[in-house]
Protein backbone atom coordinates (compact mmCIF):
# COMPACT_ATOMS: atom_id res chain seq x y z
CA UNK A 1 0.00 0.00 0.00
CA UNK A 2 1.06 3.57 -1.17
CA UNK A 3 -0.36 6.70 -1.06
CA UNK A 4 0.21 9.93 -3.16
CA UNK A 5 0.39 12.73 -1.29
CA UNK A 6 0.95 16.38 -2.75
CA UNK A 7 2.74 19.06 -2.37
CA UNK A 8 1.90 22.60 -2.39
CA UNK A 9 5.02 23.67 -5.02
CA UNK A 10 5.45 27.75 -4.93
CA UNK A 11 5.45 30.23 -2.13
CA UNK A 12 4.67 27.59 0.48
CA UNK A 13 7.17 24.67 -0.80
CA UNK A 14 10.00 25.08 1.67
CA UNK A 15 7.94 25.97 4.52
CA UNK A 16 5.84 22.78 4.16
CA UNK A 17 9.14 20.67 3.58
CA UNK A 18 10.24 22.38 6.74
CA UNK A 19 7.45 21.07 8.73
CA UNK A 20 7.69 17.75 7.39
CA UNK A 21 11.21 17.42 8.44
CA UNK A 22 10.38 18.82 11.66
CA UNK A 23 7.54 15.98 11.91
CA UNK A 24 10.50 13.17 11.16
CA UNK A 25 9.55 12.80 7.83
CA UNK A 26 12.25 13.68 5.28
CA UNK A 27 11.14 14.84 2.02
CA UNK A 28 13.79 14.03 -1.36
CA UNK A 29 13.22 16.69 -3.99
CA UNK A 30 14.83 17.15 -7.12
CA UNK A 31 14.95 20.68 -8.97
CA UNK A 32 14.25 19.24 -12.39
CA UNK A 33 11.16 16.73 -11.41
CA UNK A 34 7.62 17.14 -9.76
CA UNK A 35 7.67 14.16 -8.08
CA UNK A 36 9.80 13.48 -4.44
CA UNK A 37 10.76 10.40 -2.25
CA UNK A 38 10.53 10.41 0.89
CA UNK A 39 11.94 8.07 3.94
CA UNK A 40 8.48 6.40 4.34
CA UNK A 41 8.15 3.55 1.68
CA UNK A 42 4.82 4.42 1.77
CA UNK A 43 4.34 7.25 1.08
CA UNK A 44 5.37 9.23 -2.30
CA UNK A 45 5.13 12.99 -2.80
CA UNK A 46 4.13 14.89 -6.08
CA UNK A 47 4.98 18.84 -6.32
CA UNK A 48 1.16 20.29 -7.10
CA UNK A 49 0.39 24.11 -7.38
CA UNK A 50 -2.19 24.92 -4.20
CA UNK A 51 -4.39 26.80 -6.35
CA UNK A 52 -4.55 23.38 -8.23
CA UNK A 53 -4.07 20.47 -5.04
CA UNK A 54 -8.03 20.41 -4.67
CA UNK A 55 -8.91 18.99 -8.14
CA UNK A 56 -6.18 16.32 -8.26
CA UNK A 57 -7.10 15.07 -4.54
CA UNK A 58 -11.31 14.88 -5.72
CA UNK A 59 -10.32 12.88 -8.78
CA UNK A 60 -8.09 10.10 -7.14
CA UNK A 61 -4.69 11.65 -8.48
CA UNK A 62 -3.91 12.28 -5.27
CA UNK A 63 -4.83 10.60 -2.16
CA UNK A 64 -4.35 13.42 0.20
CA UNK A 65 -2.74 17.01 -0.07
CA UNK A 66 -1.73 20.62 1.49
CA UNK A 67 -3.14 23.29 0.20
CA UNK A 68 -4.82 26.21 2.02
CA UNK A 69 -8.78 26.78 2.53
CA UNK A 70 -8.80 29.38 0.59
CA UNK A 71 -7.96 27.45 -2.57
CA UNK A 72 -10.36 24.56 -1.57
CA UNK A 73 -12.97 27.18 -1.22
CA UNK A 74 -12.57 28.65 -4.86
CA UNK A 75 -12.43 25.16 -6.15
CA UNK A 76 -15.84 24.49 -4.88
CA UNK A 77 -15.33 20.72 -4.59
CA UNK A 78 -16.19 17.96 -2.54
CA UNK A 79 -12.58 17.24 -0.27
CA UNK A 80 -12.22 16.06 3.10
CA UNK A 81 -10.56 18.32 5.61
CA UNK A 82 -8.21 16.33 7.83
CA UNK A 83 -6.73 18.39 9.77
CA UNK A 84 -5.92 22.12 10.15
CA UNK A 85 -2.37 23.05 10.04
CA UNK A 86 -1.67 26.55 10.69
CA UNK A 87 1.21 28.13 9.02
CA UNK A 88 2.53 29.98 6.21
CA UNK A 89 5.14 31.26 3.75
CA UNK A 90 6.51 33.93 6.71
CA UNK A 91 4.77 33.02 10.07
CA UNK A 92 3.27 30.55 11.89
CA UNK A 93 -0.27 32.34 11.74
CA UNK A 94 -3.28 32.33 9.30
CA UNK A 95 -3.05 34.18 5.98
CA UNK A 96 -5.63 36.77 5.08
CA UNK A 97 -7.05 38.21 1.70
CA UNK A 98 -8.17 41.64 1.91
CA UNK A 99 -9.96 44.06 -0.28
CA UNK A 100 -7.46 46.93 -1.05
CA UNK A 101 -7.97 50.38 -2.76
CA UNK A 102 -5.23 53.13 -3.57
CA UNK A 103 -4.38 54.83 -0.34
CA UNK A 104 -5.48 58.42 -2.06
CA UNK A 105 -8.81 56.70 -3.40
CA UNK A 106 -12.40 57.84 -2.15
CA UNK A 107 -13.59 54.40 -1.91
CA UNK A 108 -14.12 53.33 2.23
CA UNK A 109 -16.72 50.80 2.20
CA UNK A 110 -16.97 47.58 -0.33
CA UNK A 111 -20.65 48.54 -1.49
CA UNK A 112 -18.75 51.94 -3.04
CA UNK A 113 -17.12 49.51 -5.68
CA UNK A 114 -20.25 48.93 -7.19
CA UNK A 115 -19.69 48.85 -11.05
CA UNK A 116 -15.75 48.73 -10.61
CA UNK A 117 -13.28 46.31 -11.61
CA UNK A 118 -11.39 44.17 -8.74
CA UNK A 119 -8.13 41.97 -10.24
CA UNK A 120 -7.84 38.96 -8.04
CA UNK A 121 -6.81 35.24 -8.47
CA UNK A 122 -8.99 34.62 -6.00
CA UNK A 123 -12.23 35.09 -8.63
CA UNK A 124 -15.09 32.44 -7.97
CA UNK A 125 -14.77 33.26 -3.98
CA UNK A 126 -14.75 37.35 -4.13
CA UNK A 127 -17.45 37.26 -7.00
CA UNK A 128 -19.84 35.23 -4.38
CA UNK A 129 -18.53 37.78 -1.44
CA UNK A 130 -19.99 40.58 -3.72
CA UNK A 131 -22.88 38.48 -4.58
CA UNK A 132 -23.59 38.13 -0.70
CA UNK A 133 -23.39 42.05 0.30
CA UNK A 134 -25.77 42.79 -3.34
CA UNK A 135 -22.71 44.62 -5.16
CA UNK A 136 -22.47 44.41 -8.61
CA UNK A 137 -18.81 44.70 -9.36
CA UNK A 138 -16.69 43.62 -12.08
CA UNK A 139 -14.53 41.05 -10.81
CA UNK A 140 -11.43 40.08 -13.36
CA UNK A 141 -8.45 37.51 -13.03
CA UNK A 142 -5.60 38.92 -11.87
CA UNK A 143 -2.47 36.77 -13.72
CA UNK A 144 0.15 38.02 -10.86
CA UNK A 145 1.44 41.51 -10.02
CA UNK A 146 -1.78 42.37 -8.87
CA UNK A 147 -0.65 44.55 -6.16
CA UNK A 148 0.12 47.09 -9.00
CA UNK A 149 -2.94 47.29 -11.36
CA UNK A 150 -5.03 49.83 -8.95
CA UNK A 151 -5.51 52.24 -10.46
CA UNK A 152 -4.91 52.12 -13.65
CA UNK A 153 -6.12 48.59 -14.66
CA UNK A 154 -8.36 48.06 -11.96
CA UNK A 155 -10.19 50.28 -9.18
CA UNK A 156 -9.20 48.15 -6.41
CA UNK A 157 -7.74 44.34 -5.67
CA UNK A 158 -8.54 41.41 -3.39
CA UNK A 159 -5.27 39.90 -2.24
CA UNK A 160 -3.76 37.53 -0.06
CA UNK A 161 -0.86 38.85 2.56
CA UNK A 162 0.54 37.88 5.77
CA UNK A 163 1.88 41.65 6.84
CA UNK A 164 0.12 44.23 4.65
CA UNK A 165 4.25 45.11 3.80
CA UNK A 166 3.60 44.97 0.27
CA UNK A 167 0.05 46.33 -0.18
CA UNK A 168 1.65 49.24 2.13
CA UNK A 169 4.62 49.62 -0.66
CA UNK A 170 2.48 50.16 -3.36
CA UNK A 171 0.37 53.20 -2.02
CA UNK A 172 -2.67 50.59 -1.24
CA UNK A 173 -4.96 50.36 1.78
CA UNK A 174 -7.36 47.67 3.12
CA UNK A 175 -10.89 48.28 3.16
CA UNK A 176 -12.14 44.66 4.45
CA UNK A 177 -10.87 41.35 5.26
CA UNK A 178 -13.17 38.99 3.04
CA UNK A 179 -11.26 35.52 4.27
CA UNK A 180 -8.95 34.33 6.91
CA UNK A 181 -7.24 31.24 5.62
CA UNK A 182 -4.48 28.36 6.51
CA UNK A 183 -3.04 25.53 5.19
CA UNK A 184 -5.18 22.41 5.46
CA UNK A 185 -4.33 18.72 4.51
CA UNK A 186 -7.06 17.03 2.82
CA UNK A 187 -8.18 13.77 0.68
CA UNK A 188 -10.61 12.27 -0.92
CA UNK A 189 -13.48 10.05 -0.22
CA UNK A 190 -12.23 6.69 -2.09
CA UNK A 191 -9.48 7.06 0.22
CA UNK A 192 -10.98 7.85 3.78
CA UNK A 193 -13.02 4.80 2.83
CA UNK A 194 -10.15 3.06 2.86
CA UNK A 195 -8.94 1.64 6.27
CA UNK A 196 -5.24 1.36 5.51
CA UNK A 197 -4.71 5.06 3.39
CA UNK A 198 -6.89 6.60 6.18
CA UNK A 199 -5.21 5.38 9.22
CA UNK A 200 -1.81 6.53 7.27
CA UNK A 201 -3.35 9.87 6.43
CA UNK A 202 -4.15 10.44 10.08
CA UNK A 203 -0.91 9.35 11.25
CA UNK A 204 0.56 11.91 8.96
CA UNK A 205 -1.63 14.49 10.67
CA UNK A 206 -0.85 13.61 13.91
CA UNK A 207 2.82 13.86 13.09
CA UNK A 208 2.50 17.35 11.31
CA UNK A 209 -0.03 18.46 14.18
CA UNK A 210 2.30 17.66 16.45
CA UNK A 211 5.40 19.07 14.91
CA UNK A 212 3.14 22.67 14.81
CA UNK A 213 2.51 22.13 18.21
CA UNK A 214 5.96 21.87 19.32
CA UNK A 215 7.12 25.66 17.57
CA UNK A 216 7.64 28.15 20.30
CA UNK A 217 7.98 25.39 23.11
CA UNK A 218 10.54 23.89 25.49
CA UNK A 219 10.44 21.23 27.82
CA UNK A 220 11.42 21.97 31.64
CA UNK A 221 12.82 19.80 34.08
CA UNK A 222 13.78 20.18 37.52
CA UNK A 223 13.21 18.75 41.23
CA UNK A 224 12.08 20.22 44.34
CA UNK A 225 11.11 19.33 47.99
CA UNK A 226 8.23 18.14 48.73
CA UNK A 227 7.39 21.58 51.11
CA UNK A 228 8.35 23.85 48.15
CA UNK A 229 6.11 21.61 45.49
CA UNK A 230 2.90 23.52 46.06
CA UNK A 231 4.81 27.44 45.02
CA UNK A 232 6.71 25.86 42.51
CA UNK A 233 3.88 24.63 40.93
CA UNK A 234 2.03 27.92 41.13
CA UNK A 235 4.60 29.29 38.87
CA UNK A 236 4.56 26.46 36.04
CA UNK A 237 2.14 26.65 33.21
CA UNK A 238 1.31 23.19 31.85
CA UNK A 239 -0.53 22.32 28.23
CA UNK A 240 -2.72 20.22 31.27
CA UNK A 241 -0.74 19.56 34.34
CA UNK A 242 2.70 19.45 34.92
CA UNK A 243 4.14 15.79 36.01
CA UNK A 244 5.29 15.24 38.97
CA UNK A 245 7.17 11.66 40.05
CA UNK A 246 9.13 10.71 43.17
CA UNK A 247 12.39 10.41 43.53
CA UNK A 248 14.78 7.70 45.20
CA UNK A 249 15.35 10.20 47.99
CA UNK A 250 11.60 10.72 49.56
CA UNK A 251 11.74 14.14 50.40
CA UNK A 252 12.22 14.47 46.86
CA UNK A 253 9.91 15.24 43.19
CA UNK A 254 11.07 15.43 39.91
CA UNK A 255 8.53 18.08 37.79
CA UNK A 256 8.45 17.61 34.35
CA UNK A 257 6.42 20.39 31.76
CA UNK A 258 5.93 21.91 28.79
CA UNK A 259 6.05 25.86 28.56
CA UNK A 260 6.45 29.24 25.96
CA UNK A 261 9.85 29.24 24.95
CA UNK A 262 9.84 33.24 25.20
CA UNK A 263 8.92 32.58 29.21
CA UNK A 264 11.32 30.65 29.94
CA UNK A 265 13.94 33.75 30.77
CA UNK A 266 11.74 34.97 33.76
CA UNK A 267 10.71 31.54 34.88
CA UNK A 268 13.60 30.15 35.65
CA UNK A 269 14.79 32.52 37.85
CA UNK A 270 12.11 32.79 40.04
CA UNK A 271 11.98 28.80 39.82
CA UNK A 272 15.17 28.82 41.20
CA UNK A 273 14.07 31.35 44.09
CA UNK A 274 11.50 28.41 44.64
CA UNK A 275 14.38 26.26 45.77
CA UNK A 276 14.05 24.15 42.51
CA UNK A 277 17.24 22.12 41.35
CA UNK A 278 18.47 20.54 38.90
CA UNK A 279 16.30 22.67 36.10
CA UNK A 280 16.85 21.79 32.33
CA UNK A 281 15.04 23.58 29.30
CA UNK A 282 15.44 21.56 26.35
CA UNK A 283 14.08 21.31 22.89
CA UNK A 284 11.08 19.97 21.83
CA UNK A 285 10.35 17.89 18.19
CA UNK A 286 6.60 17.55 18.56
CA UNK A 287 3.49 17.71 21.21
CA UNK A 288 1.27 15.06 20.55
CA UNK A 289 -2.59 16.18 22.25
Amino acid sequence: MKIRLGIPKGSLQEATLSLFARAGLRVHTNARSYFAATDDPEIECLLVRAQEMARYVEHGALDAGLTGLDWVLESGLDVIKVADLIYAKQSMGKVKWVLAVPEDSDFAKPDDLAGCIVATELVSFTRSYFASRNVTARVEFSWGATEVKPPLLADAIVEVTETGSSLRANHLRIIETILESNTQLITNHAAWADPQRRLKIENLAVMLCGALAAQGRVGLMLNVRKPDLACVLGLLPALKNPTVAPLADGEWVAVNTVIEEHTAWSLIPKLKQANAQGIVEYPLNKVVM
